[in-house]
C-alpha cells in the first residue's frame, strides 16, 4: 500500500469541499449546520467538577486509587473459538460519562506517587 493513494483521496476531498463552500458563502450559514439546541444542562457537572477537585496528597490513597482505577478498560475483548477470532468487543470504557474524570484522577495519582514520593509506578502502567 503506498502513501500517494490514501493522500490523494484526502486532498481531492478537502479541495472539493473548500470549493463547495466558497460557491455557497452566499447562503445562511444555518442551512449548512444543523442548529444544536442552546440550552443544555449537564446533569453530572457537579459530579465531574467534584472529581476533578480531589487533590492527591496521602501515600495511601494514591496507591489505592492507581490499583482500583484499571489503566486499560476491563472489558474490551476478542471472543475466540479454536483459534480464531469470532467478534470483537469494542471498550466500553469510554461510554462511561466520568471516563475523562477518573482517568485524569488516575493520572495524578500516579504523579503524584512519581514526582512527590519518588516511588517507581511501572507496576500501574
Amino acid at each position: 500500500m503506498k502513501v500517494f493513494n490514501s493522500t490523494t483521496k484526502k486532498i481531492f476531498l478537502t479541495s472539493w469541499v473548500s470549493i463547495n463552500q466558497a460557491e455557497t458563502s452566499g447562503q445562511k450559514a444555518s442551512q449548512l449546520h444543523p442548529s444544536v439546541s442552546k440550552s443544555y444542562w449537564d446533569i453530572l457537572q457537579p459530579l465531574r467538577h467534584r472529581v476533578d477537585k480531589i487533590q492527591v496528597r496521602d501515600r495511601q490513597l494514591a496507591h489505592r486509587l492507581c490499583k482500583l482505577i484499571p489503566s486499560q478498560c476491563p472489558f474490551e475483548r476478542d471472543v475466540k473459538l479454536f483459534g480464531k477470532t469470532l467478534f470483537h468487543i469494542p471498550p466500553m470504557c469510554k461510554l462511561n460519562p466520568l471516563y475523562e474524570e477518573v482517568v485524569g484522577l488516575r493520572f495524578r495519582a500516579m504523579c503524584y506517587l512519581a514526582d512527590d514520593c519518588g516511588e517507581d509506578v511501572s507496576q500501574y502502567c
